[in-house]
């Protein structure tokens, strides 16, 4: 009996390893939303990583969380790091470029799992207010894939991005 449950487990592992290695190679995560504001009126709020403990999702995950800024204070050159024992995990990001039209971030991951993602705040001015998309590229890892077999990952990046979108809208909007 033990043999026939030993080949049984084995072949639903093989079968789990196949289907993850046919998930795509790349991720996109996307969500947008209007702020009741410029784009300039909006900038700030993102090429600044120190306000992002006031809109950002992660930023509360571990109160204990440590953070280092270094490079220019804001803008191009600014940088990140942050490291947690929490879910937040350990990480950089790099503020490439900034413009009316959006704000370019390189952004690595160390823990969990080590990948390097683009994000993008684009902004597009509509009337009297702006809408800001939210968007992460970058390479789906074989335990991405596998993750991906029992999580919606969309689903669950995009919920933490309408947050930090919300967040991000209601600080902007009191100011």
């Amino acid at each position: 009996m033990l043999p026939y449950i030993l080949l049984g487990l084995a072949a639903l592992l093989a079968i789990l390893l196949i289907v993850a290695s046919r998930k795509p190679d790349t991720v996109h995560y996307e969500r947008s939303i209007v702020i009741n504001a410029s784009p300039e009126r909006i900038i700030p709020h993102i090429e600044d990583f120190h306000k992002w403990s006031a809109w950002s999702p992660w930023e509360k995950l571990d109160p204990q969380m440590k953070r280092e800024y270094s490079g220019a204070a804001s803008g191009p050159g600014a940088k990140y790091f942050w490291s947690s024992t929490g879910k937040a995990g350990e990480g950089s990001m790099e503020l490439l470029e900034a413009s009316n039209a959006g704000v370019h971030i390189d952004l690595r991951f160390v823990r969990p799992f080590k990948n390097a993602c683009v994000t993008w705040f684009r902004m597009v001015p509509q009337g009297a207010g702006t809408t800001v998309t939210w968007t992460m590229d970058g390479p789906n890892l074989f335990m991405g894939k596998l993750m991906g077999i029992f999580i919606n990952m969309d689903m669950m990046v995009g919920k933490d991005f309408e947050t930090g979108l919300a967040g991000m809208k209601a600080e902007v909007e009191k100011s």
